[in-house]
């Protein structure tokens, strides 16, 4: 599927050629927003726009098991790599790595990917940004956020995610092999048997710089306030969240105020940990599945 040049503000060109994960073809392509190259995969749907946005120092292939599978036969799946992870290419400028910089790729992918009007679906990071962006997705009839507690300040950090040093490893620029491999675990619920060889090569490969970027831009209280965000949605927000996620804390997450919060409740997945699309696929898409199901033509929960 093609991007007309004139999309969006600038230039956008396509580049790619088909690859293969999970039995079914998925597209590999890239565009350009403004002078940043970003990686991208495309499933074969037809359906409805659906665009998945990957968490700290992962890539667009944690969304592959699900786009495999009848989501992405139905739905028109796009999975971007953010700057300095996956197949994109390292940021241009270093404010690039932090919410804001992020948030503004994301609205300038859907822009050029005609999804405007796609349900945007953040993981962990990825939820953040989806937060962060929400004032420019306007068209958006809804969000799916996952592992992502919405934070308003620098100081609910420690009450929205647990004691795991784990956490730290994610705002850490040089990272090695063996720590690579202790924070991969960590995405995953204790004891899974779940490979963990395409997280550890993921996390190898992201631009350090997008880590420590990060955290310096949250230091330097460049976010959003995101409990106002989801306090003041008007669209429907669904929550997803492993049972024994590793990294985040639940009890803080259920303390939130969200007005339009799919079922009025997050939804746990059981046995999943920090990564409840790869560790219970099936699952994860049947809920998201009836999430996009239950949005009318306004957007309204039916």
């Amino acid at each position: 599927m093609g991007v007309p040049e004139s999309a969006g503000a600038g230039r956008f060109r396509l580049v790619g050629a088909p690859g293969e994960h999970g039995g079914l073809a998925v597209i590999e392509r890239s565009v350009d927003i403004a002078d940043q190259r970003i990686a991208f995969v495309e499933s074969a749907g037809t359906g409805p726009a659906v665009v998945l946005v990957h968490g700290n120092s992962s890539s667009s292939r944690v969304w592959h098991a699900l786009m495999a599978g009848p989501f992405g036969q139905r739905f028109r799946c796009l999975a971007l790599d953010l700057p300095g992870h996956g197949r994109s290419a390292r940021a241009t400028r270093p404010d690039t790595y932090s919410l804001p910089g992020y948030a503004a790729v994301l609205a300038g992918f859907g822009k050029a990917m005609a999804a405007e009007d796609a349900v945007v679906v953040g993981w962990s990071l990825g939820g953040h940004i989806v937060l962060e962006a929400t004032p420019a997705l306007d068209s958006a009839p809804g969000f799916v956020i996952v592992g992502t507690p919405p934070v308003g300040t620098q100081a609910q950090l420690g009450e929205a995610f647990l004691p795991n040093p784990a956490v730290n490893v994610g705002f850490t620029a040089d990272v090695d092999t063996e720590t690579a491999v202790f924070y991969a675990a960590n995405f995953l619920a204790p004891g899974s048997t779940v490979p963990t060889d395409e997280f550890v090569a993921d996390i190898l490969a992201t631009d350090g710089q997008a880590r420590s970027g990060l955290i310096a831009s949250v230091g330097e209280g460049r976010f959003t306030d995101e409990v106002a965000v989801v306090g003041g949605l008007t669209q429907p927000i669904a929550v997803l969240h492993g049972e024994h996620d590793q990294l985040v804390n639940l009890d803080y997450l259920r303390e939130q105020t969200m007005p339009t919060l799919w079922r009025g409740a997050v939804q746990v997945l059981p046995g999943a940990g920090h990564t409840p699309h790869v560790e219970a696929t099936e699952r994860f898409a049947d809920l998201v599945t009836q999430f996009i199901d239950g949005l009318d033509a306004t957007g309204d929960p039916s």
